[in-house]
């Protein structure tokens, strides 16, 4: 009677160590998902992105971008128009990709800009003056830096001592590494929801964007 008491003992324990440990495996492979979800998530938006428009929209237009980059410029108005039409189910992640030669200093340029609340206005101006300061495909930090001192509200002190600061140099170098792990190479370069603009056209764009709506 012990042994038989001791047999069904055993069984119980062993089928508790198989419940549990089935229910742990379960929960670690939950886990593993989750965390690879949120990995995946940071290439498209990290945490220091500029995100205009309802954060929670249904439609995220992820935008690699170059301040020197002509297309860029002349997709900027088209892109605020989409913002507008579809006022609170698109929302847009604005990333770093300065590939034109010394684009990494107007880029800095807009990050201190961002530092004084002033990201957006400081972008426009950039690409509305952008035929001044850059020549044959190349950045003029000091025609550029000159003609930012235009702008109302930016002071130009504190955007002096911010471009000395190299702490924020991380967020250009980030963006760019999501860059090429996400195969972009051109700018500006579209996702939308995860996935890229395969053929590039602003009309094609629209319809990946309304395809997600």
């Amino acid at each position: 009677m012990q042994n038989k008491s001791l047999v069904i003992v055993s069984i119980l324990v062993l089928l508790g160590l198989f419940i549990g440990g089935g229910m742990y495996y379960k929960n670690l492979q939950t886990q593993k998902s989750i965390a690879l979800a949120k990995e995946k998530a940071l290439l498209f938006e990290r945490p220091y992105s500029v995100v205009v428009g309802n954060k929670d929209a249904k439609v995220q237009l992820v935008e690699f971008f170059d301040p020197a980059c002509e297309t860029c410029a002349l997709f900027h108005p088209y892109i605020k128009a989409i913002l507008e039409k579809y006022d609170g189910d698109v929302k847009l992640v604005l990333r770093y990709a300065p590939f034109h030669e010394n684009s990494i200093h107007a880029v800095k340029m807009l990050l201190g800009a961002k530092e004084q609340g002033m990201f957006m206005e400081v972008l426009d101006f950039m690409f509305a003056t952008q035929n001044y300061w850059v020549q044959h495909h190349v950045v003029k930090p000091k025609i550029l830096w000159q003609m930012l001192g235009q702008i109302k509200g930016l002071d130009m002190n504190k955007l002096s001592e911010f471009m000395k600061d190299e702490s924020k140099n991380y967020i250009i170098k980030q963006d760019l590494e999501d860059a090429k792990t996400l195969d972009v190479t051109k700018t500006p370069g579209y996702i939308v929801n995860g996935k890229p603009l395969q053929t590039f056209g602003l009309d094609n764009l629209i319809e990946l964007i309304e395809s997600e709506l």
